[in-house]
């Protein structure tokens, strides 16, 4: 592939579940049938942007992000594969792309360590740099997703397929983006990820871009 080559990165939000709604730290649980189907459905057209063998796809390392990606991409299609290399069967985990560890948080809601710890969750919430749980900083987060970020960028203008669909956590979508425009730190908890909402980052000459808007069909 070119050097000049623009790599796609599509991020895409984990179907919604019962510890979303509960905004509960480092919650893994199922995803809710009803946002299953709906994401299989927003894969039909996701698939037609990007049939199976032209993008490479890569999940956070957890179950909702893992049966999200799959209800996007849908069944393997009987026809026979296109020409080229054969596409990911299974998208790849990426170890990179994990979720902040909440350290002793994980599995407790916000509502929760509000009552039990409030003066470590102001800490928490006031400065992107504190870990009062004993896990990971948001700073840090955004520090690990950003190499990943960049080191992918460099590794498939160089010989990927030049489209990546990532289907990560919230926090990590938030992550890439607060790294990808350079924003200020306290930016990220300015930035809202629905469940399935998907963002898509350009990148080209040591630089990636943020793509806001799509012209009406």
């Amino acid at each position: 592939m070119s050097g000049t080559t623009t790599i796609r990165l599509t991020l895409i939000a984990p179907a919604g579940g019962r510890d979303l709604r509960e905004a509960r730290f480092s919650g893994d649980g199922p995803v809710d049938p009803a946002a299953l189907a709906r994401a299989a459905g927003a894969g039909a057209a996701l698939r037609g942007t990007f049939p199976r063998g032209t993008a490479r796809w890569v999940v956070s390392p957890s179950n909702r992000c893992r049966a999200t990606a799959d209800a996007l991409r849908g069944p393997a299609p009987d026809a026979a594969p296109a020409p080229g290399p054969p596409p990911e069967e299974v998208p790849e985990e990426v170890p990179a792309l994990a979720g902040p560890d909440m350290g002793r948080w994980r599995g407790r809601t916000l509502a929760e360590v509000s009552a039990e710890d409030p003066k470590s969750l102001v800490s928490w919430l006031s400065d992107p740099a504190a870990a009062p749980h004993g896990g990971e900083s948001l700073l840090s987060l955004r520090t690990r997703v950003g190499a990943w970020l960049d080191t992918t960028r460099d590794a498939e203008r160089a010989s990927g397929t030049g489209r990546l669909v990532a289907v990560v956590e919230p926090d990590v979508v938030r992550a890439a983006v607060a790294h990808a425009l350079d924003l200020p730190a306290p930016a990220f908890r300015r930035l809202d990820v629905e469940p399935l909402g998907a963002v898509e980052l350009t990148g080209r000459s040591g630089r990636w871009n943020l793509r806001v808007a799509r012209a009406l069909d």
